[in-house]
């Protein structure tokens, strides 16, 4: 994982970032409400050789006792013999582990730090333990000639009543909150990505099927009620879309091979009815003569699509219980056929893979350009692969955030299986931003005025 990874993540992902962020200065400022303010007092004393003995060489001895000792002394000052007699509810135990004491670097000062939830309790509290210490290393260091102690402390700087609480510190606590949940917020999303198998980008598309994306479709929000690129949706981004599917299959030179081509997906609701609608209407622009069959005969969409008549359609013409030219509907345009569906048989599969079926597509590839098939998915159902076997080829649909690597790559092991020849990919309800959005009219006026605009349920 790279930077580049990450600056990807955060762009992708920083509505959440964002909310982390908020979440976690919010637990901060939580805490702060919540935490009892604690004080400090600090009381500074001067560990010395008593100056009133005459003998220079015991006094000069009992400096350089002093600063050999004076980090004994700053354990001596936390002791329970010195705590003992400070405290004044007996609690020696609380006001020890409230007691800071330290040397003061290169001297022979000790610092001593009390604190306490009453800053006039912790004030008292450090001067007394001055007052204490004293007498404690006036015992311990014993007399010295003419009575006079050998070394005393005194107290440089007395504790004075705090105003400000040192705790707890809201900024602190909450730059800690954020960048806690910072961190924890990118991780989680690191999980998240490492964990989610789904199909989010074309490069993972193209990786799990080791083929070529031929083309993404946006998500847009007319789409669910006006799936077709007709109309005003003729100008749009979408519509952008499909034609550049166009020319990349004729550019790649799938064009020049493919007569026949099934339209599936690995699973239901990836938008496969609609592409194979939108694929024949951008073709049917170029003035190709195209042939729009719906073979899911399971769960026909096209003719909801399409606003047409569907009960006469290839299952019939399959079973012989009508001829082609009669099912066969022009839509929109001159030059864009739809056969439908027809009755739901009882053995659809079965119809599909049929010698019949083959001679069918055999006797449309003569008479049109290209013969668009609408299948069943690939995983639930053979259908797809049956159908793709006999045809020139196979267009896998895969919805973004939604298909998983493991269907990509179980539909391609079906279609391998069956013999059939996966031509492409395209990546389908794409999120678009914004900014990606253009605003200029695209694609041939007489689309708006000679094709139909229909508006059923996006599939």
């Amino acid at each position: 994982m790279d930077s580049l990874y990450y600056t990807r993540l955060v762009r992708g992902n920083w509505p959440a970032l964002l909310l982390a962020l908020g979440i976690g200065v919010g637990a901060g400022l939580a805490v702060t409400a919540y935490t009892p303010p604690k004080y400090v007092a600090t009381m500074t004393m001067l560990l010395t050789a008593d100056e009133t003995d005459d003998d220079i060489s015991a006094a000069l001895q009992a400096w350089s006792l002093s600063t050999q000792r004076v980090q004994s002394y700053a354990a001596l000052l936390t002791s329970r013999r010195v705590v003992s007699q400070v405290a004044a509810d007996g609690d020696a135990g609380a006001l020890q582990g409230s007691i800071t004491a330290e040397v003061v670097p290169s001297t022979s000062m000790l610092r001593v730090s009390v604190t306490d939830s009453d800053p006039a309790r912790a004030a008292r509290a450090a001067n007394a333990l001055g007052a204490v210490f004293t007498n404690v290393v006036n015992e311990i260091g014993g007399p010295a000639a003419g009575d006079h102690p050998v070394l005393r402390t005194s107290v440089i700087d007395p504790a004075e009543t705090p105003s400000t609480p040192v705790s707890p510190n809201p900024p602190a606590n909450a730059a800690l909150g954020a960048l806690i949940a910072l961190f924890a917020a990118i991780g989680g999303l690191v999980l998240r990505d490492r964990l989610d198998t789904t199909i989010r980008t074309t490069e993972a598309l193209r990786q799990a099927t080791g083929g070529t994306v031929l083309g993404t479709v946006a998500i847009e929000r007319e789409a669910r009620d006006h799936p077709l690129i007709v109309g005003d949706a003729g100008r749009s981004p979408r519509a952008e879309s499909f034609r550049a599917l166009r020319t990349n299959l004729h550019s790649k030179g799938v064009g020049r091979e493919v007569r026949s081509l099934v339209v599936t997906s690995c699973l239901p609701e990836a938008g496969r009815s609609s592409t194979t609608a939108n694929l024949a209407i951008a073709m049917a622009e170029a003035g190709r003569r195209v042939l729009l069959v719906d073979a899911d005969l399971r769960r026909p969409r096209l003719g909801g699509h399409l606003g047409i008549e569907a009960s006469a359609g290839l299952s019939d013409v399959l079973v012989q219980h009508a001829r082609l030219r009669d099912v066969i509907q022009t839509w929109g345009r001159p030059g864009l056929s739809v056969l439908p569906s027809g009755r739901i048989p009882p053995n659809p599969g079965e119809l599909l893979a049929s010698r019949g079926m083959g001679a069918l597509l055999a006797q449309l590839r003569e008479e049109y350009d290209m013969v668009l098939i609408d299948a069943p998915p690939l995983l639930p159902v053979t259908d797809a692969a049956a159908l793709s076997a006999i045809c020139d080829g196979a267009l896998l649909v895969v919805r973004h955030g939604r298909t998983r690597r493991e269907h990509v790559l179980r539909a391609e092991e079906t279609l391998s299986s069956a013999g059939a020849r996966l031509v492409g990919t395209v990546l389908n309800f794409v999120p678009v931003k914004r900014n990606d959005r253009y605003g200029y009219a695209s694609g041939p006026q007489a689309v708006q005025e000679t094709l139909p605009s229909t508006a059923p349920a996006h599939v």
